[in-house]
């Protein structure tokens, strides 16, 4: 989509249409006062306070018949600055703009700006022209506390988007009818695959039993992968003591995205948001050689990170998830051949899963933030110069993101392109010469003395929760055959004399999951029952198959019917699940 918050003229053309929509409301409905309307990326929406009406969708049309109306009239918009008293006097009668003013610094320039009978306050910038205002929309609306406190009195926003031209708009709204199909919460609801619940809390997804097969299969995929790179699989708790996070660091520069600490008898505990300390304990249970280095831990891992409850979203930002972590111990010069190894299981990753459209950022910190990063300037130089060093040597192409590190090191983050909405980060590998200090990690080198390791942090899913909201996007929720909860689907075309050899087919597949069919509905009923469970294979069986001793079936998005004998069947599922199809 568009970049309206980052394209100047587009920024202006919906700055002006949010107040465009709130002449429109004021007409309307005389009595309305308004918050704020800010350009969003998605356009812009504007907080009204109407009283005791409240928007339905019937409003909608009528708020834009009128918005096209005033544009059509062509009034010039007019900036002016005022005065504190000026501006105290002119919105004297309006509690918003009152409270807008009086936060405002006191040197900072006062402004509004005028279209025909409509005067709002604003900083602009506008264009010249309510005639400018041609091809928009008013996307949804919604309920949003003033302030965004739930204390105060609920204001009702209304959401729009305004483009230079009709084909622009045209695309734009294509482009979220397609998200909207794409939406992983509505594809996780359909297809039964993840719920939320108030009493759970928000950001504390539960995964259904379709939803459980799927992060099953994915363990399953990335353990093999990680077990024949001799990765080392651990259990860890979910919980550690203040003191863990303090000695890390992370309760020092993590603190505001944990859950409160817990007192617990004598110990004051925390909900842990990262894995990191644990497996720095796992490293320093047994003392190692040279030799033994590197030494790959992976866990899959759940963690506790607190979002602010507008900012979670199904299970692309939760505040309980599970990573696909792992830290890799290492000696300085293993450092490169380490890296790479991770890098090429990101990309071996990607490929079996399609994904095509990515860039690796390479993130460092920012120099002047002493609070966000620590202090040790030595230490970030080496690491960020080895970084550097290790993807130019293997030719990998990034750009430098500053102030995008984590507090104890640079990383490489890959940035996926989704079908639809703005970049998400699945991958990320970090180098870390800090915790490893932190925690007092050693290793025995050949002249039998002590040496630091260093830590690689990675994770090729990132949480599995983000990557499975990831794929389902991708796919519509039409996943490959061997991630599908239910892989086949069997329908006989009448359960008194084809049920009893649709049984014995589903019997034969045992080791795949199957599901028969056996409801006394119509044969199109059932085929377009599976079509909306986006279930990757059908079989169809009727008479014609009962005497033949074979099956035909449909593949998911094809009409096409293939009638096949059983083995041969067996044979096509095989290479479709080696392959990952």
């Amino acid at each position: 989509m568009k970049e309206i918050l980052h394209d100047e003229r587009l920024n202006k053309l919906n700055h002006s249409c949010a107040h465009l929509l709130a002449q429109a409301v004021k007409h309307l409905y005389p009595e309305a006062k308004f918050w704020v309307g800010p350009v969003i990326e998605e356009g812009f929406y504007y907080d009204i306070d109407l009283g005791d009406k409240v928007i339905t969708e019937e409003d909608i049309p009528l708020i834009e018949k009128e918005m096209k109306k005033i544009a059509k009239d062509g009034k010039r918009i007019v900036r002016r600055e005022l005065s504190l008293e000026e501006a105290l006097e002119m919105f004297k009668d309006d509690p918003y703009k009152l409270d807008l003013i009086n936060r405002m610094e006191k040197d900072a320039v006062i402004s509004c700006y005028t279209q025909g009978d409509f005067t709002d306050l604003c900083r602009g910038p506008h264009v010249d022209t309510v005639k400018e205002l041609k091809y928009f929309k008013l996307i949804k609306f919604s309920g949003a506390y003033f302030k965004g406190d739930a204390k105060n009195k609920m204001l009702q926003r209304i959401y729009g988007v305004c483009f230079d031209n009709e084909e622009d708009l045209l695309e734009y709204l294509h482009e979220l009818e397609e998200a909207k199909l794409r939406d992983h919460r509505k594809i996780g609801k359909d297809l039964s695959i993840f719920m939320t619940h108030d009493l759970v809390g928000k950001g504390m997804p539960l995964w259904l039993p379709n939803g459980a097969i799927i992060r099953k299969q994915l363990e399953n995929y990335i353990y093999e992968k990680e077990q024949n790179l001799g990765y080392k699989h651990v259990y860890t708790p979910c919980v550690g003591t203040v003191d863990l996070y303090k000695t890390s660091g992370h309760w020092d520069h993590y603190k505001e995205n944990m859950f409160p600490s817990m007192q617990v008898d004598e110990e004051s505990f925390v909900l842990r948001p990262m894995n990191c300390p644990h497996h720095m304990l796992v490293y320093a249970n047994d003392l190692h050689s040279y030799r033994d280095l590197p030494i790959r831990i992976g866990e899959f891992a759940t963690d506790f990170r607190y979002e602010a409850s507008g900012a979670v979203k199904g299970l692309e930002r939760v505040r309980c998830m599970c990573q696909n972590d792992a830290h890799l111990f290492v000696r300085p010069d293993q450092i490169g051949e380490e890296f790479k190894k991770v890098v090429e299981l990101i990309l071996d990753v990607y490929k079996d899963f399609g994904i095509k459209n990515y860039k690796f950022r390479l993130s460092l910190r920012d120099k002047e933030d002493k609070e966000k990063y620590f202090d040790d300037d030595k230490m970030w130089n080496e690491a960020e110069d080895k970084l550097r060093e290790v993807l130019n040597d293997f030719g990998i192409d990034y750009y430098e993101a500053i102030g995008e590190a984590a507090f104890y090191g640079p990383k490489l983050d890959v940035e996926v392109k989704p079908a639809v909405g703005p970049e998400v980060t699945l991958s990320t590998c970090q180098l870390d010469f800090l915790l490893p200090r932190r925690f007092e990690l050693f290793y025995i080198d050949k002249d039998r003395n002590k040496q630091t390791p260093v830590v690689i942090h990675r994770a090729i899913f990132g949480t599995f929760d983000r990557f499975t909201a990831f794929i389902l996007e991708e796919t519509k929720g039409a996943l490959p055959l061997w991630l599908s909860p239910t892989q086949i689907s069997i329908i006989p075309v009448n359960n008194e004399y084809h049920l009893e050899y649709a049984e014995s087919i589903a019997s034969s597949l045992k080791d795949y999951r199957v599901e028969v069919d056996r409801r006394s509905e119509k044969l199109g009923y059932k085929l377009r029952e599976s079509v909306t469970r986006k279930i990757p294979i059908t079989l169809i069986i009727g008479q014609k198959e009962v005497d033949n001793n074979n099956v035909s079936y449909r593949e998911y998005g094809s009409e096409e019917t293939i009638t096949v004998s059983l083995e041969e069947f067996k044979k096509i599922l095989q290479e479709k699940i080696a392959n990952r199809k």
